[in-house]
């Protein structure tokens, strides 16, 4: 367990931000913490290898995710979706809140949340208010491209995934265990 949890980032326009947070969790896990994930945009109808490998490993890391469909391309155009998106994750972001502060998991990994604030779906209040709350043993993790200035400051390490070359330039598209 941890005496002191801090506050990480993974970011960038780069490949393995949500697959870094999993090796944490795994990490994690294998000295005795308890783990919640919490997946924002990436509704269980997601087929993910990681969500998979958890499920079939019997580890118990608990992963959550948020049942709102969410269509890279068309939600964000859609005045609706965006609004009841906005209220979902304002709603998690309170209980996951109150998860942390009453330290019912020693790690607990916001997945896609940097995104959701660099999109507007999130608000940087409501982060600040769950990383000011929690109790002070309670690591928290938050991963997404578009992470500002504002939030890395609030953060103890951050790290930058940056695309130097990917396939999908040349038009491969993501393939099942390698991209999901």
């Amino acid at each position: 367990m941890l005496e002191k949890g801090l506050v990480q980032i993974y970011t960038g326009d780069g490949k393995g931000k949500t697959t870094a947070a999993f090796g944490l969790a795994l990490r994690a896990i294998g000295q005795g913490s308890k783990v919640l994930i919490y997946q924002f945009l990436k509704p269980d109808s997601l087929e993910s290898g990681e969500r998979f490998a958890l499920q079939i490993s019997g580890l118990k890391i608990k992963v959550e995710t948020m049942d709102i469909p969410w269509d890279m391309a068309k939600s964000p155009k859609d005045p609706k979706v965006v609004a009841a998106t906005q209220a979902a994750i304002h709603k998690t972001l309170d209980r996951l809140t109150e998860t942390a502060a009453k330290r019912f998991y020693d790690v607990l990994i916001l997945d896609e949340i940097v995104y959701c604030l660099s999109k507007g779906l999130a608000k940087l209040e409501d982060v600040k208010k769950l990383i000011g709350k929690r109790d002070s043993r309670v690591e928290i993790v938050l991963t997404g491209r578009g992470a500002t200035k504002e939030l890395i400051a609030m953060a103890d390490l951050v790290t930058e995934m940056k695309n130097i070359k990917h396939p999908f330039d040349k038009g491969t598209i993501a393939r099942r265990g390698i991209e999901f």
